[in-house]
C-alpha cells in the first residue's frame, strides 16, 4: 500500500490530464526481436548455446508506441512498415495490440533483431536492418507538425539514410520539441551530426553508457547534463541504472529521481519504455521530475518481464508496485 500512496499524487495528475495531451509523433522503427537467453556471449570463434524465449515486438519507436497506448496517451506512429515476411508479422502482431503505422511503404521488407540476454538480465543486439533504416524524403512530405513532441532514435541516425531525417528535424518550427534517444548506436553516428543535434529546443535523454560517450567524465554526471543544458536549452536526462536518473530541466529545476527496485528478468526495451513515460508526462503536462517519476516506474515494470512489448497499464502501474 505505501508504493501506491506515494505514487498517486502525480499519478493521479497523469490520470486527469493525459486526455489533453500535446500531440506526440513518433518517428523510427519496428522489427521483430527474437530473444534468446545465453549464459554468456560467444567468443570470436567460438559456438555458444542459447536458448530462443520467445518473439516480440520490437524497436525502439514502435516499444515507445506501445507504451504510449497502454499508458492511453494518443500519438501518431510513423514507422515504415514494408512488404515481405517480417513487414507481414509486424502488421498483424501491431494490429492485435491495437496499433496501426501512418507509413506503409513499398520496396522492401522490415528486419529483425536477435536480442541475446545474459543471466543478469543485460541485453545485446545482433540488428538486421530492413526497410525502417532507408528513410525516403517523400515520407515526410505529410509530416507537418506544429506543435508537441517529436521523438526519434538514434538507430535512424546512425543510418545511411540519416540526413534525410535530420534535413526534416532541422525545418520543424520551435513550437515542437525534438525528444532525442541516441540509443546504443551513438558510437556510429558521425561527431559532426550529433553537434548539428545538440541544438535549442532538444530534449535528450541517455544512458550512462551514451553520456560517455558524449564525454561525461566518470560519473560527474551533474556537470555532463549542465553542459548539454546549455547547449539545449532543455530537458535532459541521463539513466544512472540503480542510481536513478539525474535531469536538468533549468538552472533551478535540477537533480535525481529515485529508481524503482525490482527483479530484472532481461533490459530489453528499458530505455524505450524511459522515455515513452517521459514523453506521456510531458506531454500530459507534468512537471519535468514527476514525468520522470512515471518513466522510472513505467522502465523498471517493463524489465520485470521478458521482452520489451510488455509496458503496462495505469491499472497495472498501481497493482504492481
Amino acid at each position: 500500500m505505501a508504493g501506491k500512496q506515494i505514487m498517486k499524487p502525480w499519478l493521479n495528475q497523469f490520470v486527469e490530464q493525459r486526455k489533453q495531451a500535446q500531440p506526440v509523433m513518433v518517428l523510427g522503427a519496428s522489427v521483430m526481436d527474437v530473444v534468446a537467453e545465453t549464459d554468456r556471449l560467444p567468443e570470436r570463434g567460438g559456438d555458444q548455446p542459447a536458448f530462443e524465449r520467445g518473439v516480440h515486438l520490437g524497436g525502439c519507436a514502435l516499444n515507445i508506441v506501445l507504451a504510449l497506448h497502454r499508458l492511453e496517451v494518443n500519438c501518431t506512429p510513423m514507422l515504415p512498415v514494408g512488404e515481405g515476411m517480417w513487414a507481414d508479422r509486424l502488421r498483424a502482431e501491431m494490429a492485435r495490440k491495437g496499433i496501426e503505422s501512418q507509413l506503409n511503404v513499398n520496396g522492401g521488407d522490415n528486419g529483425w533483431c536477435l536480442a541475446l540476454v545474459e543471466p543478469d538480465g543485460e541485453r545485446t543486439f545482433i540488428s538486421f536492418d530492413g526497410i525502417e533504416n532507408q528513410w525516403q524524403p517523400h515520407w515526410l512530405e505529410s509530416m507537418q507538425p506544429t506543435s508537441g513532441f517529436v521523438s526519434v532514435s538514434g538507430y535512424q541516425l546512425s543510418s545511411p539514410s540519416s540526413d534525410v531525417l535530420i534535413n526534416w528535424l532541422q525545418h520543424l518550427p520551435v513550437e515542437v520539441k525534438v525528444v532525442i534517444d541516441f540509443g546504443p548506436r551513438l558510437d556510429r553516428i558521425a561527431p559532426q551530426t550529433v553537434q548539428q543535434l545538440l541544438r535549442p529546443g532538444v530534449i535528450l535523454t541517455l544512458n550512462e553508457r551514451e553520456a560517455k560517450l558524449l564525454g561525461m567524465q566518470g560519473d560527474d554526471v551533474v556537470a555532463f547534463c549542465h553542459r548539454l543544458y546549455e547547449l539545449t536549452h532543455e530537458l535532459v536526462v541521463v539513466r544512472m541504472g540503480d542510481a536513478g536518473c539525474y535531469y536538468q530541466r533549468s538552472h533551478d529545476d535540477a537533480g535525481w529521481v529515485e529508481p524503482c527496485r525490482v527483479q530484472v528478468v532481461d533490459t530489453i526495451g528499458a530505455g524505450d519504455s524511459h522515455c515513452a513515460g517521459l514523453l506521456a508526462g510531458l506531454a500530459s503536462g507534468l512537471t519535468a521530475k514527476d514525468s520522470l517519476i512515471l518513466a522510472n516506474h513505467v522502465a523498471a515494470y517493463v524489465v520485470s518481464f521478458r521482452g520489451g512489448d510488455c509496458a503496462p497499464t495505469v491499472g497495472e502501474l498501481t497493482t504492481f508496485f
